[in-house]
């Protein structure tokens, strides 16, 4: 492991009276984990849950109270994001930071469609082949490319010029990440050039415990990417929920979230109702022992980042000290 991140949901527990608040708290995290020596912050994009909604926008905000920690998305379904939009944010976000955005995205999620696709609009194309349409017009408008003309003169745009992105922060192309989930996925972001990301979710049982499951999928990753891009690097992070727990104060707090997670699963990870998917089990318990666990993930050993998936639950002072405990008695025991 060469980076340490951190992936929050930036949770609102209070309804619509403590939304302001739970932002708050989301950017107070971000500066706390900062200078803690994280060297990126993750959060999801969920439509309509009492989760950050609209990364971008919050980002902008984090940009100005901090000056080094990344800012990634992890990950954006596409099926549900215009691409020309979401570019003009990212680099707008990029160039304020000074180059801090770390764009995750992948299709998305095919199931939630007969919920979602009433609410953004129908499309003729299947949920996949939408989402990959519109991630590929992503990478075309980071990319600089023209996306049209301006005719016969477009406001201040002089007639017959091409219309492309602005701002365009050019450096970020180069860090726009696939979330990953099983072995296709893996060798098709290599194969597009882009940064894999693989979170606490496999979309594939291959019958192989999760993480030499995962660990598979980044190797073929790293061996196609060297393959087509030899002259570029790629990068892996891989996401853990890690819940440090010292004393009866730390399970008290987290015994809800510890319990409800494991009851919805079997010992393998697998739902007990659902798709086939695979789930990473949480580690939990002494910093001793998260380290011992860490190493001997197969996955973690393979990754460049290594990401520490906050549970979805619990407050900001539960948050900071899961964020405290790992950057200072588990952390240095991974760069090793």
């Amino acid at each position: 492991m060469r980076e340490l991140g951190f992936l929050s949901f930036v949770p609102n527990h209070a309804g619509p009276a403590g939304a302001a608040a739970a932002l708050e708290d989301g950017l107070r995290l971000f500066e706390t984990a900062e200078r803690l020596g994280y060297g990126t912050g993750w959060v999801r994009g969920r439509h309509f849950e009492p989760f950050l909604t609209s990364p971008m926008t919050f980002f902008a905000a984090a940009a100005q109270r901090t000056s080094t920690i990344g800012f990634g998305t992890a990950v954006l379904g596409m099926r549900y994001e215009d691409p020309v939009r979401l570019a003009e944010d990212a680099s707008t976000v990029d160039l304020l930071s000074g180059g801090r955005v770390q764009l995750g995205i992948s299709t998305g999620i095919a199931g939630y469609g007969p919920i979602l696709d009433p609410v953004f609009g129908a499309v003729d194309r299947s949920f996949r082949d939408e989402a990959e349409a519109r991630a590929a017009r992503l990478l075309e408008v980071l990319d600089g490319e023209p996306l049209g003309t301006a005719g016969k003169g477009y406001e201040s745009i002089p007639a017959g010029a091409d219309l492309t992105l602005q701002p365009l922060s050019p450096a970020l192309r180069g860090r726009v990440w696939w979330g990953g989930g099983s072995m296709g996925t893996a060798v098709r972001t290599a194969e597009k050039g882009l940064l894999l990301h693989c979170s606490t979710l496999n979309t594939e049982d291959t019958g192989e415990p999760f993480a030499v499951a995962q660990a598979a999928q980044i190797a073929a990753y790293r061996q196609r990417f060297d393959e087509l891009h030899p002259d570029r690097s790629p990068k892996v992070a891989v996401g853990r929920i890690v819940v440090p727990l010292l004393d009866d104060h730390d399970r008290q707090v987290h015994e809800e979230f510890l319990t409800g997670y494991a009851s919805g699963m079997d010992d393998d990870g697998r739902p007990l109702a659902g798709p086939p998917f695979r789930f990473s089990k949480v580690v939990a318990g002494e910093p001793a022992a998260i380290v011992d666990a860490l190493r001997a993930d197969p996955a973690v050993r393979a990754t460049d980042e290594l990401v520490i998936t906050l549970p979805a639950n619990g407050d900001t002072a539960a948050h900071e000290r899961i964020l405290t405990v790992i950057a200072e008695q588990v952390a240095p025991h991974l760069r090793d």
